[in-house]
C-alpha cells in the first residue's frame, strides 16, 4: 500500500473503533439495565470479546474496499467476492469472540461459556455480521476515495520562456522577452538582445521564426524577425513600407508582409 492509503485506512479504522466501543458501552449498560442479575462483568466480556475481533478483522472490509477502490471490478464479480468476505469475516467473528469469552469466563468466573446451537446463533450473528461488514466497507470505500482525490494544485508562477542560442560552440540561453529581434546573416541568424549583446546562431530564419512564432515574434521583413511584446511605435517609410520601432532599434516592415503590420497594430 501507499502512505497515502495507509493514512486514510488508518483514520477509518479509528473511525470504527470509536463506533465499536461506543456501541459496547451503550449494549452493556442497556444488559445491566434490562438484566441486573447479571451483574456488569458477564455482558462487558460479552461485548468487550466481540468488539477486540471485529477490531481485528476490519482488515477483510478494509482490503475489499482497496481492491475495489484499484480494479473497478464489474459487478458480477464484485457480489460473489462480497459474499464470500462476509462470510469469511462472520466465521472469524464468531469463532473468535466465542474463543475470546470460553477464556473469560474460566479466567474471571469460574465457570463455562455456552454459545448455544451453531444451527440458531451463526444465522443470528451473521445477519448482523453482514451489517456490521457493510458498513464497515462503505466507511473504508469513501475514505480511499477521498485519499485518492489530491487537491488541485496551486496555480504557480511560471518561469519565464527561454531560447537557447548556439553561438559556435557556446550555448545561450536567454529569455524570450529579451530578444528584440531576430536578422538573417547568410547561414547564419543574428539576435539583437535589449542588453545589447548580438549572438549569432547557425540556421536559418524560417526554422528560428517557427520556434519562436508561439512567443509573440512576427516575420515583418524577408530578413527579420521582430518581438511583438518590445514593440514601442510603428514609423510609416512611405510606399506601405514601415520602420518597426523597439526601444532605440529600428526594424523594416515591408508591405509584403501586410500580415505583420496587422499583427502588430492589434
Amino acid at each position: 500500500m501507499t502512505g497515502e492509503e495507509r493514512l486514510w485506512l488508518g483514520r477509518a479504522w479509528l473511525l470504527g473503533a470509536c463506533l465499536i466501543s461506543a456501541i459496547a458501552v451503550v449494549n452493556v449498560l442497556t444488559i445491566q439495565h434490562d438484566a441486573p442479575r447479571l451483574g456488569v462483568l458477564p455482558p462487558s466480556i460479552w461485548e468487550a470479546s466481540s468488539a477486540f475481533v471485529t477490531l481485528a478483522i476490519f482488515a477483510v472490509p478494509a482490503g475489499m474496499a482497496l481492491w475495489m477502490i484499484r480494479t473497478r471490478p464489474r459487478w458480477w464479480i464484485a457480489l460473489p467476492a462480497h459474499l464470500l468476505a462476509v462470510l469469511a469475516y462472520s466465521v472469524l467473528h464468531v469463532s473468535g469472540f466465542v474463543a475470546l469469552r470460553k477464556l473469560a469466563y474460566v479466567a474471571l468466573l469460574r465457570e463455562r461459556y455456552v454459545f448455544g446451537p451453531l444451527s440458531t446463533e451463526f444465522p443470528y450473528e451473521f445477519r448482523k455480521d453482514m451489517m456490521a461488514y457493510g458498513l464497515a466497507s462503505i466507511i473504508y470505500w469513501l475514505a480511499l476515495h477521498r485519499g485518492g482525490q489530491k487537491p488541485a494544485p496551486q496555480a504557480m508562477a511560471t518561469s519565464p520562456a527561454t531560447f537557447d542560442i548556439q553561438d559556435g560552440a557556446r550555448m545561450i540561453r536567454v529569455p524570450v522577452a529579451d530578444i528584440l529581434a531576430v536578422r538573417s546573416a547568410g547561414n547564419y541568424v543574428e539576435f539583437v538582445l535589449a542588453e545589447e549583446r548580438r549572438p549569432l546562431m547557425r540556421s536559418s530564419l524560417s526554422a528560428v521564426s517557427e520556434q519562436l512564432a508561439r512567443h509573440g515574434f512576427v516575420r515583418s521583413h524577408k530578413s527579420w524577425l521582430v518581438n511583438k511584446a518590445r514593440v514601442t511605435g510603428l514609423k510609416p517609410e512611405g510606399s506601405g513600407d514601415y520602420a518597426v520601432e523597439l526601444g532605440a532599434l529600428e526594424v523594416p516592415l515591408s508591405r509584403r508582409f501586410p500580415e505583420a503590420l496587422a499583427a502588430l497594430r492589434d
